[in-house]
């Protein structure tokens, strides 16, 4: 029960004098998320009175279904995960495996074909195999990638931000058409698990337009920058909140402000600091209200942070500047493919410090080296051998061998 003056949601205290006048009385079970009288909004936590045996209203995560491709949710009253099954992994299980892992130093491995991988390179590492090692200064993010992830940074939770934090940032662009698209460019949350109602901090570009926002728990307040001037090769960003009221400058813009709606005033955010994406990047991971649909495009750099006026600026991470983790983060303004020469017409293709050969049809391998037989998945047109029998290469074609009770040239005879 919680009492706002005489009014009471929920339940009534009960009396005796209640019980033999009105029999037996049960309490609403469930949850209630907004309250009205008059058209006046009641803050139902805030502007309480009093109240008994109340709790935050979770709806568990699997109830909402998240697995793909087969997998099983499971929860507990704090965390939840997706039990996969064969060839599908991931946070979500939208993701299919490696059977033979080629790749080095912690990559991440992804089927291009049934016979050729890309290694996804960890943070400080590129390469076909990501056996190189780059040094950052500046990081270079690609945004998603064709293979549904996205380049990432991830640094220790930031502490001390509660009540107080300011932020300074450079980035710059990959190409206008990047600046039109709906960029997350840097987030932290409660969980990091997309639940409706979590605390979160959150900045990204949309149409053009930087867009800040956070939740304390009673709602999300939300600033939208004008255009982004495009003639401008980098883009400033200072943005801050004290209590309920948050303010963003971006360029030579002036500033703006804004005041979140409700009573509570402390942000509770746990989740690590991502910078540039997220490590499994889905809409359902990020809380509701603007969320980014890709990763940012282009390089971040120069982040800080201080969470006090008396204090000066430093780097996120621990020690000071140096990420926990990341994927597919390259060098701002290197390209890691005037490393890689593809062979037989093949396309060099890079995102962030990831790096792979796109080859022509009949060419496969990592430097497109390697024909395709006439009767592997890949070629193209495939054999027509029937299901269950074997397709054997020929000098000049291919033959089908049929299993017992199977005739004809492709055994596609009883």
């Amino acid at each position: 029960q919680i009492a706002f003056g005489s009014i009471f949601l929920g339940n009534v205290p009960v009396h005796e004098e209640v019980h033999r006048c009105a029999g037996q009385i049960y309490g609403f079970k469930g949850c209630i998320r907004d309250f009205q009288v008059n058209h006046k909004e009641l803050f139902i936590i805030d502007e309480a009175l009093e109240g008994r045996n109340v709790e935050n209203c979770n709806v568990p995560i699997c109830d909402y279904h998240p697995c793909h491709n087969g997998g099983t949710c499971t929860s507990d009253e704090e965390n939840w995960y997706c039990e996969c099954p064969k060839l599908y992994t991931g946070k979500l299980c939208q993701f299919a495996t490696c059977d033979e892992n080629p790749c080095g130093n912690g990559a991440t491995c992804f089927p291009k074909s049934r016979r050729d991988v890309v290694c996804l390179c960890p943070y400080g590492r590129s390469g076909i195999l990501c056996s190189d090692a780059i040094n950052i200064t500046q990081p270079s993010f690609s945004g998603t990638d064709v293979f549904g992830y996205t380049s990432f940074l991830a640094y220790s939770t930031i502490p001390n931000i509660t009540f107080y934090y300011e932020f300074r940032l450079k980035f710059q662009l990959a190409n206008h058409h990047s600046a039109l698209q709906d960029n997350l460019i840097f987030f932290t949350g409660q969980k990091g698990q997309g639940l409706n109602g979590d605390d979160f901090l959150e900045l990204g570009l949309r149409s053009g337009r930087v867009v800040y926002s956070y939740n304390l728990g009673s709602g999300t307040a939300t600033i939208i920058s004008k255009p982004l001037d495009l003639t401008l090769n980098i883009h400033l960003i200072h943005l801050g909140r004290n209590l309920q009221k948050g303010w963003l400058k971006v360029d030579d813009q002036k500033n703006k402000t804004v005041t979140s709606p409700g009573r509570l005033v402390g942000l509770n955010v746990f989740s690590q600091f991502y910078l540039g994406g997220y490590r499994e990047y889905t809409p359902e991971l990020l809380p509701k209200g603007p969320r980014f649909k890709n990763g940012f495009q282009g390089c971040i750099f120069d982040v800080q942070v201080r969470t006090s006026h008396n204090q000066g600026f430093k780097s996120p991470g621990i020690p000071e500047g140096h990420p926990n983790s990341g994927r597919s983060v390259g060098q701002c303004e290197d390209s890691p493919c005037s490393l890689i020469k593809c062979r037989n017409g093949g396309k060099c293709i890079e995102t962030g410090s990831t790096v792979y050969c796109d080859c022509l049809t009949g060419w496969k391998g990592a430097f497109c080296t390697e024909t395709v037989s006439v009767c592997e998945p890949e070629h193209d047109p495939p054999h027509l051998c029937q299901q269950g029998s074997t397709c054997v290469p020929l000098p000049n074609g291919y033959t089908c061998h049929c299993p017992l009770g199977t005739t004809g040239t492709y055994c596609e005879q009883g």
